[in-house]
């Protein structure tokens, strides 16, 4: 029996990704040849990924003043490439979390940073409301899901300078007007596919403003000139990639999975707030759709809940190492029904308490 994944990353993807994949290891679209295998410069794959960074910019709801790129060196990458490009005199970034905290931190190597607003002080508990970003930035920074914390912004920061956002984990997630984005990145192996690949959309009229020469492998525009394959693209994460916005497509597009992702929220953390042997980790008003973490009342149980999850083929559930307790990843593609087999295992463990 396939066990519930609820693993923050690389995380569960459909059955029907799976199904179409490991075909197309074997015999790609009857090549007779493995995607693996195939020449990324063939008219098979030139194919793929054509078709891959026109059905992002659709589900985004975007026109072609966006382009969509497919790199690699995950979200960590860009956390260089972001300020490499942009960051000309200052950039401003408001820290919720370990990553945006390693994302900051990058972009000073560059230059001038501020953190405008952080929950660190207190565990990173909360989404920062109310925060004023200085107009002389050459752009705002944020990370849209915390992964680690379990908090998302489910309104975004008012500013009229570009917004920058790593949507590593809540990307294609739910209703989302991502023109109010100038640029946005994302780590395939949560929402989007397998691990090797990471999704860039950018606004085209951003870009060519800084003075500093830039590396090629660092140069959006250079990418963007080389249709998104300057270097060798992984040909396999970018396929899966592919099956997982036709996916979407086919589920409703993020009207649908918004839905859908709000249900398996709400039946997790109303299991959470009801059963008095748990409790959650982060501020209510600013829990995450994607990434619910809690923590067992009494440590000493812990053994036994373990074993009931055991029991129930319930896997990848273990809280970051930075705050332990427990982590349950309810990404687009885990269905209602594992949400429900671990509220009955929460209910099962107040029952025998």
């Amino acid at each position: 029996m396939k066990k519930h994944n609820f693993s923050a990353g690389p995380s569960i993807l459909a059955p029907e990704v799976f199904q179409k994949a490991s075909q197309a290891l074997l015999d790609f679209e009857g090549t007779g040849l493995s995607v693996i295998e195939i020449s990324h410069r063939s008219p098979e794959f030139v194919r793929v990924i054509e078709r891959a960074r026109a059905l992002a910019l659709e589900i985004a709801g975007l026109d072609n003043s966006y382009e969509t790129l497919f790199l690699q060196g995950g979200a960590s990458m860009q956390f260089l490439m972001v300020p490499y490009n942009l960051l000309e005199t200052k950039a401003a970034y408001i820290d919720t979390g370990t990553w945006a905290n390693k994302a900051q931190k990058e972009a000073a190597l560059f230059g001038n940073t501020e953190v405008i607003a952080s929950s660190k002080a207190d565990g990173y508990k909360y989404i920062p409301k109310n925060v004023t970003v200085p107009t002389d930035a050459n752009y705002l920074h944020i990370t849209t899901n915390n992964t680690i914390y379990g908090t998302e912004f489910h309104s975004l920061p008012q500013t009229d300078v570009p917004l920058v956002a790593d949507m590593s984990s809540d990307i294609f997630s739910r209703p989302l007007d991502y023109k109010q984005f100038s640029l946005i990145y994302a780590g395939s192996q949560k929402n989007l596919g397998a691990s090797g690949s990471t999704l860039v959309i950018v606004k085209k009229d951003i870009l060519g403003k800084v003075s500093r020469k830039l590396p090629s492998m660092m140069d959006y525009q250079l990418h963007i000139k080389n249709d998104s394959m300057f270097n060798t693209p992984s040909t396999f994460a970018v396929y899966v990639n592919l099956l997982v916005l036709e996916w979407i497509q086919t589920q409703g597009g993020l009207q649908a999975l918004g839905k859908r992702n709000q249900a398996k929220a709400d039946l997790l953390y109303g299991e959470i707030d009801r059963n008095p042997l748990v409790v959650g980790y982060a501020n209510k008003e600013d829990r995450s759709l994607m990434n619910v973490v809690f923590n067992l009342t009494d440590e000493s149980t812990k053994e036994r809940f373990d074993a009931l999850c055991k029991e129930a083929n319930i896997s990848g559930i273990k809280g970051h190492r930075s705050v332990g307790g427990y982590r349950a990843s309810i990404y687009n593609a885990l269905p209602l029904e594992s949400v429900q087999v671990l509220v009955d295992v929460l209910k099962e463990f107040e029952r025998t308490a």
